[in-house]
């Protein structure tokens, strides 16, 4: 008689059971993770847009400031004008990006998902 080799149970990869219960404890987070992703992208989209638009009207006015002084309309203190805001831009290019953030992510359980997001849609070519 002859006897047939006994099947050997194959044994179960861990990183198969690992990833199951990874993506078992991460699927309750996931449609949170997802929109503060999406609001995140959305913003930062916005904000590129925003700073398109801030930037030509800042441009047009100082097109407008030149093309009347060089009429003899009015006349610009450059030098004051720049010792003026000179702090006051300073201290907001240095806590500006820190208040923004803080704002922009006040109160969100998402905020991680949210800070990504905001970097993809900053850098989006939409």
């Amino acid at each position: 008689m002859t006897t047939l080799p006994t099947p050997t149970p194959t044994p179960t990869a861990p990183d198969a059971a690992h990833s199951v219960s990874l993506l078992d404890a991460l699927r309750p987070a996931l449609p949170d993770l997802s929109v503060g992703a999406l609001l995140g992208f959305a913003t930062g989209v916005a904000l590129r847009y925003v700073g398109r638009v801030v930037l030509i009207v800042v441009g047009v006015l100082f097109i407008t400031l030149q093309l009347l002084a060089y009429f003899d309309l009015i006349s610009i203190n450059w030098i004051k004008l720049q010792t003026l805001t000179e702090p006051w831009l300073r201290q907001g290019g240095e806590q500006g990006a820190s208040w923004l953030r803080r704002v922009l992510t006040a109160n969100l359980p998402f905020a991680g998902a949210f800070s990504a997001g905001l970097l993809v849609g900053l850098r989006a070519r939409v």
